[in-house]
Formats: C-alpha cells, structure tokens, sequence
C-alpha cells in the first residue's frame, strides 16, 4: 500500500498503527507550491507522534478557498509530493471545505495547524480534546508561504 490513500483504505491503515501503539498526528491544507516553510512545519507536525496524516484539500476545494487561478498544480501532484516527504506517512484528500469529516473518521492523537490558527479556531478541536488528544499550533517560518512565492513569481521581469 502507497501513502496516497482514500478514505477506506486510511482507516485500515489508522487500526493497524493503533494496534501497534503508534501515537496518531494529523494536519491538512492545500500544500499548493511546497516550499521551505512546508517543509518544516510537516517535520515539526511528525516529530509531535509516531505517524503523520496529511488532509489534502481537492482542487475544487482549493479553488473555493483560494479563489480563481488556485491550485497551480493538481491535487495529484501535491499528494504525490507530500507522499514522498520523509516525515509524511499517509496523505488522503478531501472535498468539503474543512476536514472536519476526515477528522472524525481518524481521531488522531494530536491535531496540528499553522500559526496563524487560534487553538479554539482549529477545525476539529473539539473531536481530539473529547477523545484525551492534543491539538497545537506550530508557529510559521517568517517568509515563506505560498502566496508570497505567488507574488514574486507575479513581479518577477521577463529575462531576456
């Protein structure tokens, strides 16, 4: 079994590291252009547990939450990616506009979001607190995020 996973084959994957004892950490986003800041935020998620979900939103979901234009690549070639980080253990997309339902359906130990996210803001709190998990706020890396690498590349001149 790949790291690309759908739903089904997610939760069997959830009950076979749950048998063994491994410490469950889930984030998700749109990973639209991996960069630096990406990187290091997922390496920080994993070392908060023994395996780390990512919750990938599809391109329609990008495309609500971002706006026209998003994502630059497809939901494919970010789970691809993001499958092929060290620290990555599974990825698995999903379609509404939070992964509220992906959420439930894996309980993680510990639920993780970016800085720029309140603890009581974070989507699915509530299911981990309930279940005894931990939900984090890992703090950004200044100068790196997405739509800063769009803006650059928008005012970049035509080299000639």
């Amino acid at each position: 079994m790949g790291k690309i996973l759908n739903k089904k084959e997610l939760i069997s994957q959830i009950k076979y590291w749950r048998k063994r004892s491994k410490k469950i950490v889930f984030t998700n986003g749109c990973f639209d252009l991996i960069h630096r800041g990406h990187v290091t935020y997922l390496n920080k998620a994993k070392s908060l547990g023994d395996k780390l979900v990512i919750g990938l939103n599809s391109d329609d979901s990008v495309s609500r939450l971002k706006g026209a234009g998003r994502p630059l690549m497809t939901a494919m070639d970010r789970a691809f990616i993001l499958a092929n980080l060290k620290a990555v253990n599974a990825v698995c997309l999903f379609y509404e506009d939070t992964p509220q339902q992906l959420i439930e359906l894996v309980e993680p130990d510990v639920l993780v979001k970016g800085g720029d996210y309140k603890i009581n803001e974070i989507v699915g709190r509530e299911v981990v607190e309930k279940k005894g998990g931990k939900v984090v706020s890992v703090k950004f890396i200044e100068g790196f995020s997405t739509s800063e690498l769009i803006t650059k590349l928008q005012n970049m001149k035509t080299i000639k």
